[in-house]
């Protein structure tokens, strides 16, 4: 029971095994021209639609949003200006700051000083 139907498996199987080999119907001039055909179709396709009546409002509208940026970009480029600026007179008022608290803490220990010399 067993050995036919491993025989049978062995028959599809195995190195034993029929060789198949998968063939095309068509001749090679004929799918040749099929792609060419494909080919021509997809760059007819590819022309009308970048060709179309909108064509001449993408390009309105390219012109406009070219226009906007380099204007945004003007923009920018004045705010980072204005923000260097600021950071450098901020940078600025910490220094003049930190001195001015300096010399305020020289001046409290000078007048606890001299508060004490008057006391005695």
């Amino acid at each position: 029971m067993i050995r036919p139907i491993r025989r049978r498996l062995r028959n599809h199987f195995g190195l034993t095994a029929k060789q198949v080999a998968v063939r095309s119907h068509r001749p090679w001039y004929f799918q040749g021209s099929l792609a060419v055909i494909n080919l021509l179709l997809g760059f007819a396709l590819a022309y009308w639609a970048l060709h179309d009546d909108n064509s001449e409002y993408v390009r309105q509208r390219l012109s406009q949003v070219t226009s906007e940026n380099i204007e945004l970009q003007k923009k920018l480029i004045a705010s980072q200006r204005e923000l260097q600026v600021e950071l450098a007179t901020s940078n600025n008022l910490a220094k003049t700051l930190t001195a001015q608290q300096d010399e305020n803490i020289k001046l409290k220990e000078e007048l606890v000083f001299y508060k004490k010399i008057t006391k005695r």
